[in-house]
């Protein structure tokens, strides 16, 4: 896999989520190995959801170097969740990975989430809500 056949793996993600209604496509572009991913999507439930992601392509896989997810609820004032790897909580287990909850003050760990595993847990989150 090359820098542009992940990102066209992310549009497609996007395209096809029955949980995604829009998508505004911010950032995207892909160089030597690295590439990076920036979009603003509308849920089916109203609520909006910020990704970015950068990325390095290593032996044909992708990994996810840096990533900020943002999920909030449709007015855009209160955060439902936020993943993210910045190294500001290295108390925690699996530092940097880690989500903000709710009211931003509950942090727990997390696992390293590219915007293809964000969509799938929001889609699994939301099929058990059903």
């Amino acid at each position: 896999m090359n820098e542009q056949e992940y990102l066209d793996s992310i549009k497609l993600t996007l395209a096809v989520s029955p949980v995604v209604k829009e998508v505004n496509i911010v950032q995207a572009w892909g160089s030597e190995n690295t590439g990076f991913f920036r979009a603003r999507l509308w849920l089916h439930d109203g609520d909006f959801l910020e990704v970015s992601e950068f990325f390095v392509i290593k032996g044909n896989q992708a990994y996810t170097a840096e990533y900020r997810h943002q999920w909030m609820d449709s007015s855009r004032q209160h955060l439902q969740k936020r993943w993210d790897n910045a190294a500001h909580h290295l108390e925690l287990p699996n530092s940097p990975h880690h989500v903000h909850i709710g009211d931003d003050k509950q942090i727990k760990p997390s696992q390293s989430m590219s915007i293809i595993a964000l969509i799938e847990l929001l889609e699994h989150q939301i099929e058990s809500l059903a």
